[in-house]
């Protein structure tokens, strides 16, 4: 019965996704493009894993289709530029975790990189694909073991629906969440208002909790177009606290980072500090070098936002954070 009322869940919340998709985006929008990906075919999958660990990993990468056009608003699933990039992500951000549990990521149709309604865009065919990935891994694949979500930026949008919807309909599944790392998207007060079912982190072992922040430098001279406008809730991924204590970069366990002119990324011993600007809803890093990393940021053109690296300046701080929260999990 229960497993009959997850599905019918599902379907009601698919359909309505669709129809926020197809309300928000003009009449030469193809009507099959809101039929969810297939995820019974590998191929929609980055990563399906060997089952190693007792606790899994759930990935949504961010914004990996380069279009900055208007139309069209969403690639294909099998679209080269995302195919190739999808996996640059995941070395950077997903690797984090991998110690910690089996990753799983699906591969999902993405919004564009134009301005246009943006949001909607979003709520549309990506989290449509998004929330049939995950309801195809807790099905075939996780066979009730904890999991993490772990998603940045465009994925960060998406997860932030699976949050807010599909776990609301399936208590069951949401209950072995260990936790769920939202970076580089804000998580706002509102956004959990209406999602009592959800609750943000508060230290660094609270459980079934959301861990979310984006980081900008301390000399931003615009607003952050990231942020949409919204002040995000935000915990600090240094010292787990969610007032404005500094955290030096002694107090880090390191970075990931490209050493140009090769593009490989390494491990750089205490190189970003960690404090919280509660009033603009941000993570103030302010030991980053602010040339270097604006000069291979995704985000060109915008000096001191560090989105691109909200993972990476932060990376073996998070896996001990996962680590952490897991055995507590497992031993609670």
């Amino acid at each position: 019965m229960k497993s009959i009322k997850s599905f019918i869940g599902l379907k009601v919340y698919l359909t309505f996704i669709s129809l926020i998709f197809l309300n928000s985006c003009k009449k030469d929008t193809p009507v099959e493009n809101a039929v969810a990906t297939d995820y019974s075919i590998a191929s929609h999958w980055l990563s399906i894993p060997s089952i190693v660990y007792p606790v899994d990993i759930f990935y949504l990468y961010p914004t990996a289709w380069s279009n900055s056009d208007s139309l069209p608003y969403i690639c294909a699933i099998d679209d080269t530029s995302m195919l190739r990039m999808a996996p640059q992500s995941f070395a950077k951000q997903a690797t984090a975790f991998e110690t910690i549990g089996n990753v799983y990521a699906p591969f999902y149709r993405q919004y564009n990189n134009s301005a246009v309604n943006r949001m909607n865009g979003i709520a549309g065919i990506p989290t449509m694909d998004g929330t049939a990935a995950f309801d195809y891994y807790i099905r075939n694949f996780n066979h009730g073991r904890p999991y993490i979500i772990v998603s940045h930026s465009q994925g960060s949008n998406v997860a932030s629906f699976i949050l807010s919807s599909y776990m609301a309909v399936n208590p069951e599944v949401y209950s072995r969440m260990i936790a769920a790392y939202i970076i580089g998207f804000p998580i706002t007060k509102e956004y959990l208002a209406i999602n009592p079912h959800l609750k943000f982190a508060k230290d660094s072992v609270d459980l079934g909790v959301i861990i979310s922040y984006n980081t900008e430098s301390s000399v931003m001279t615009i607003t952050n177009p990231v942020l949409y406008g919204m002040v995000g809730e935000v915990i600090n991924p240094i010292n787990w606290r969610t007032d404005e204590t500094l955290a030096t970069k002694e107090e880090g366990l390191g970075s990931l980072l490209p050493q140009m002119p090769n593009p490989l990324w390494t491990s750089v011993p205490q190189y970003a500090d960690a404090q919280i600007d509660t009033t603009r809803g941000v993570l103030v890093c302010t030991t980053a070098d602010k040339v270097y990393i604006s000069s291979i940021n995704a985000a060109a053109g915008f000096t001191g936002i560090y989105h691109s690296f909200d993972i990476p300046f932060y990376y073996y701080n998070l896996r001990q954070n996962a680590a952490t929260r897991t055995n507590k999990f497992l031993n609670k």
